[in-house]
């Protein structure tokens, strides 16, 4: 969790004012990654995906354990997208971990969150 609050410090969100810091366990190694606004609204990337991203980049397949740290009062989990971007490369009991300044926090798995992924092959 110490991972994705140090990324969200390094998020660009000057439209939203909403910076995630995200951290994926995968491979053995932990990948990082912060949510990337565009003034081209559907353009910007979440902290998850940005994270999910650069450990396929760095040849990592395997995820296992998500933390993603929000900011305000709500531990808010992943979007539906950054959720779909996961299950391609976990396995449904991934835990998801979000915690955010207001202490509260959020323990569940992939499975509660998308209860009916998109799959082409499994």
């Amino acid at each position: 969790m110490e991972r994705a609050k140090a990324a969200a410090a390094q998020a660009w969100a000057p439209y939203s004012r909403y910076p995630v810091g995200a951290a994926l366990r995968a491979g053995g190694r932990i990948f990082t990654g912060c949510n990337v606004e565009n003034a081209s609204y559907g353009l910007t990337a979440c902290a998850e995906r940005v994270a999910a991203w650069s450990a396929v980049a760095a040849g990592a397949r395997d995820f296992g354990e998500l933390a993603v740290f929000v900011p305000g009062e709500v531990a808010a989990p992943p979007c539906g997208a950054c959720l779909q971007v996961l299950a391609e490369f976990a396995a449904a009991d991934l835990p998801v971990r979000v915690s955010c300044p207001g202490g509260k926090r959020l323990d569940t798995t992939l499975r509660a969150l998308l209860t009916a992924p998109f799959a082409l092959r499994r």
